[in-house]
């Protein structure tokens, strides 16, 4: 029997098996060229932790602001002070700030002036606020922030603690219509020096005391008179004789017009159809010109 010829291949053919390996480098190389071209996929890694953005936290949120002034007022500053020392005979018990008795600190602080004095002994219009206690030098650790309210103005102290002691690292006063809050580490206070302005003093820590960073005025509107607030309208005043609008409806009802060609409507009538009652008008002459003089 004689032995199968081998398949009859033509010149210059690629066999299969050629042919798909040549496929799979193909496909290989495409592959990575995607990778590397823009838009690809690509591994960067982690992902980076997201921050959450710093929102505002109020001070003394549960205080009722004083009323702004009824006339402008001179804004309030920080003076300029010596470098911070200890309290005297004053101590952080356990080196809890929160412990202190605000009281007792501002009493022995020889920065605290006779006003505040005798705010701490006793005065029928003065006030010392409850302590508020955040993070004002980025350490982690809470800062110790109290208010004086003496009959003139507020005072604001803020106090850091060095060890088992306490720092003062802002004295300043304020108009008693004040707000104050912080965001992150810093310290904002709002005065309305006037009816139609406010003032916003930003405070940072420097790595010695609370510093003034910015200042900035802010309009907060005219004062609008009655009738003029959230109207919007900028056209020509409603006279007095506009109907009256209908409640609730909020609109005016159509007004009755009698026709040309009759009396007014009795009130309590009903008034006819003006399909019926009114004419077209009659066309009016034309008037002879004027005699020149």
């Amino acid at each position: 029997m004689a032995a199968a010829s081998p398949p009859h291949r033509r010149p210059g053919a690629v066999p299969v098996a050629a042919l798909a390996a040549l496929a799979v480098l193909v496909a290989l190389a495409a592959l990575a060229v995607g990778r590397a071209t823009p838009g690809g996929l690509q591994d960067h890694g982690p992902a980076r932790p997201v921050t959450p953005p710093l929102v505002p936290q109020p001070l003394w949120s549960g205080l009722a602001a004083s009323p702004p002034p009824t006339s402008p007022a001179a804004g309030s500053g920080s003076a300029t002070q010596a470098p911070p020392q200890p309290v005297p005979d004053v101590t952080v018990p356990g080196r809890d700030i929160a412990a202190v008795d605000v009281r007792a600190v501002l009493a022995k602080d020889p920065e605290v002036s006779q006003e505040e004095r005798r705010a701490l002994d006793s005065c029928a219009t003065c006030e010392v606020r409850s302590p508020e206690f955040r993070d004002l030098t980025g350490d982690g650790r809470p800062e110790l922030i109290a208010a004086v309210a003496t009959p003139a103005a507020v005072v604001l102290h803020v106090y850091t603690q060095a060890d088992d002691r306490l720092l003062p690292i802002l004295r300043v006063q304020v108009l008693k219509g004040f707000s104050a809050e912080t965001v992150g580490t810093d310290l904002w206070l709002h005065e309305p020096t006037t009816v139609s302005t406010r003032t916003n003093s930003h405070y940072h820590w420097d790595g010695v005391r609370l510093s003034l960073l910015e200042q900035q005025v802010e309009g907060i509107g005219p004062i609008l008179g009655p009738g003029q607030a959230g109207s919007g309208q900028t056209g020509p005043a409603v006279p007095e004789s506009a109907p009256a609008v209908t409640p609730g409806t909020g609109r005016s009802p159509a007004p009755v017009r009698p026709s040309p060609a009759g009396p007014e409507p009795v009130p309590g009538t009903a008034v006819p159809s003006p399909r019926a009652t009114v004419q077209p008008p009659a066309r009016p002459t034309s008037a002879p010109p004027e005699a020149k003089p």
